[in-house]
Parts: structure tokens; sequence; C-alpha cells
């Protein structure tokens, strides 16, 4: 902290000999741990290296994923960190990240969030005054059971799953399942699950512990070792609140500290006791990737994912997996 106070310092120093002051903008952080969370404390590094793209950033934290962004969008904040499920009202290009089986590996993600830090994506980043300066991994989403006998789609049949109420493509997955839907929020998923409201959830593993999820899974429980989807976090902006080439650099920058934010992720999930984890036979995880798919295309044709970015994601998964059928079309003999 101390050096951050003297790089804002320096650069206040510096502005105010030249006659200037720096623009001052403030920053809705939505962390489930708040201002002592990773997620906010990661952004501090962001706000002193802002000082060098001529901005001073307030960080404001927010545990309440909807109020953080209710507030950027009633113009309280001139720019929000929240996930990238949120997005998809302001960006459904970025905001189809987290597109249910679209990235089946965290290389995967490392290559598209650096494809999407480039100059040559900056057009698909802005979307009228909104744009996108920032995606931080999240982690695989993965799922939980209260009970190791939901091992298959027809075992989850008519079971209750804690569902993200505002987000659609997770709705549709139940439904497709036969699964019973409970609506939840970030805040009230795992107590449901906890307190046995519900027999699933899915979450990343950074939400194992201070979510307590251990709690809900007890002696019976497992978590599925089956990437579902990959979670992000997504800074967007009001562009016209900041000088001109802001956004470019703080994507580079986020881009660049990708490594770091893997980390955290990381221990996250070696943190779990590997009593908890199921692993799929090859077949099954095949048969769930394909049912994945055609939801995915489903909900692509409705316009809830871009198309653009289910080609993009197409093209990772294939340079991973070229032999896999859905790149069939894509090989030359």
């Amino acid at each position: 902290m101390r050096l951050i106070a003297i790089a804002l310092a320096l650069f206040s120093m510096a502005f105010a000999a030249e006659g200037k002051e720096l623009p001052k903008k403030t920053y809705c952080i939505f962390d489930p741990v708040g201002a002592s969370g990773p997620i906010y404390t990661r952004m501090i590094d962001y706000s002193t290296a802002a000082l060098a793209w001529g901005v001073e950033i307030e960080l404001k934290a927010y545990t309440n994923e909807a109020v953080a962004l209710a507030d950027f969008q009633s113009g309280m904040c001139d720019a929000a960190l929240v996930t990238g499920t949120r997005i998809r009202p302001f960006n459904v290009f970025t905001g189809s990240l987290e597109a249910v089986g679209g990235l089946t590996s965290y290389e995967q993600m490392r290559e598209l969030i650096s494809m999407l830090a480039r100059p040559q994506a900056a057009k698909y980043m802005e979307d009228g005054r909104y744009e996108i300066v920032g995606i931080i991994p999240g982690g695989s989403v993965y799922i939980f059971v209260r009970d190791r006998a939901i091992d298959s789609v027809e075992a989850a049949a008519g079971r209750k799953v804690a569902t993200l109420d505002y987000d659609l493509a997770s709705r549709h997955v139940v439904e497709h399942i036969g699964a019973t839907m409970v609506p939840a929020t970030v805040a009230t998923f795992a107590p449901r699950f906890n307190n046995g409201d519900v027999d699933i959830a899915y979450a990343p593993a950074v939400a194992y512990e201070p979510f307590e999820m251990y709690k809900g899974l007890g002696e019976d429980g497992g978590i599925y070792r089956f990437a579902f989807a990959q979670m992000n976090f997504q800074l967007i902006s009001y562009s016209d609140q900041f000088p001109e080439g802001f956004g470019q650099k703080s994507r580079e920058f986020v881009a660049s500290r990708f490594d770091k934010a893997m980390q955290h992720i990381i221990t996250a999930e070696n943190g779990i006791s590997e009593n908890y984890w199921i692993d799929l036979p090859d077949e099954q995880e095949l048969e769930y990737l394909d049912m994945l798919a055609s939801i995915r295309d489903e909900l692509a044709s409705r316009g809830v994912y871009d198309t653009q970015m289910m080609k993009l994601m197409k093209k990772l998964r294939c340079r991973a997996n070229p032999m896999h059928h859905e790149c069939a079309s894509d090989l030359i003999f």
C-alpha cells in the first residue's frame, strides 16, 4: 500500500508540474469477499498502472453484484467489474465467453483473452457507449451434488438445481435435462445448496472455501471434474468518460496478468479434498460435451450467444483436439 501511495503522489506531482490534474474515475468492483477478496486486491495493481494511462481510479468494493451493476448503470460509477454473464445485455460478443462447454481448458481461455486484447479485436469490445476494457479468468464452473447417486443426466431429472435466475443459458440447461430450477443469485446459491434446499449447484472452485460449500457436500456429495463453462470477470466502462486509447491499454494490462489470476484459481482447486472430485468416464464426458454443443447452437440461434464468438471458441477447441468429430469439416484431406 505504501508503494501505491508513493506512485500516486509521484504521478500527481508530475501532472501538477505541467499544470494538469489527473481525471478521477470510479470503479464498482464486485468481489464476493469484499475489499479483502482476491478480485478487489488485484484491481489495486490495476489502479496503479492506470496512473500511467492518465487516469486516477477510486475503487469501490461490492459484495452484491446486482447493486454494483445498478450503480454503474445509474452513472455512479464510470466502470464496473462484474461476471461475464452479467455483461450479455451490454456486449453479447464478450458476454458469450461463459457459453456452456464453449472452452474446455485454461489454455484455451488464455488464448482467447490474449486474442481479445489485441488492437485488431477492439471493434468487438465496443457497443455504443459501453466498452469492455479487461477480462479476468474466474475458473472452470463445476457441478456440485449433495448425493453422488446423481451421476448422469437421467439421475438429475426432477432434482432441484440452484440456478442464476438472470442467466438464460443456465435456465435452458436445467430445462433440457428435466431438472427443477430454483432461482438463486451469487449470494444465495451456496446457502441453498448447504441447507439442502437444492440437490445440485454449479460454481468455480474459488467459491468452495468462502461460501463453505463443503457443508453442502457433507459425506455423500461430490464435484464433477468437468468444465461446464468458464467463469470470468469483465471490466465494462463508459468509453466516452476515458482518454482515447485507455481501453486498449487496459485490456492489454489485464491480459498480461492472466497467470497471476490463475494462481488463485489453481490454489483453490488444489485446496479441495481429492475425495470430493468425481472423474467422468470418457464416453460420458463426450456425451455431455455433445449435449452442451446442441444447447449452444440453439442459444446462438436465439441470440443469447454471439455466433462469431461461437466460431472463435470452436476454432480454439479444434486446435486443441483436431480429431474431435465437430472439427471434421475443418480438416483438409
